[in-house]
């Protein structure tokens, strides 16, 4: 039973990462009305099928690619950002030592992963376009690759995490006050 459940939370990391990267890829390769063709023409000399050049190299470089928007969104910055916003939040020193040090080990550990996302979608496309695809093999690389899907999400939204700890209630709410999450009204910040 753990292990069903355990699967099916992997299915559906996966199929909500995998939904948001095709949407935004479809987005520009629409055919206008009237023309022939498939809106996925274009896409077929792609190296990485399901990837895109941009997906690609922002899962090497560990970038969110918004998958840490259940986080940011409910007031919890991520260390980017923070940065970013050192100045008008007044981190301290240790809190910019701190927020810089979670980022290098974030884009460490992210890349990584990123990495092996990559690695499992050449796996994936070139099962396909040699026709050794079975449906054993699919579902091994499909649960491969959902796992470590889960994994990116997973990696990037505990960042969030350990970046609020690092700030005080009044700089999370400076921050979502400045990203346009929250209003200026004293006493009604966004609480972490």
């Amino acid at each position: 039973m753990r292990r069903m459940i355990a699967g099916l939370v992997v299915a559906i990391s996966a199929s909500a990462v995998t939904a948001g990267w095709a949407f935004a890829q479809s987005k520009s390769h629409h055919p206008r009305h009237g023309q022939q063709g498939s809106e996925y023409a274009a896409l077929k000399d792609r190296p990485v099928k399901a990837l895109s050049e941009t997906q690609i190299a922002d899962l090497r470089a560990g970038r969110g690619m918004g998958l840490a928007l259940a986080a940011e969104l409910n007031g919890f910055p991520g260390p980017l950002h923070v940065l970013q916003l050192a100045d008008p939040l007044a981190l301290t020193p240790g809190q910019r030592d701190q927020i810089e040090a979670q980022i290098e080990r974030m884009k460490g550990e992210t890349s990584a992963i990123g990495e092996e996302v990559i690695a499992r979608e050449t796996e994936l496309d070139g099962l396909f376009a040699s026709r050794a695809i079975t449906p054993a093999s699919l579902d091994a690389v499909t649960s491969r690759l959902g796992q470590r899907q889960a994994a990116l999400r997973a990696a990037h939204l505990k960042y969030h995490l350990s970046t609020v700890a690092a700030l005080t209630p009044d700089q999370v709410h400076r921050y979502n006050v400045l990203r346009g999450y929250a209003t200026d009204h004293a006493g009604h910040g966004v609480k972490p």
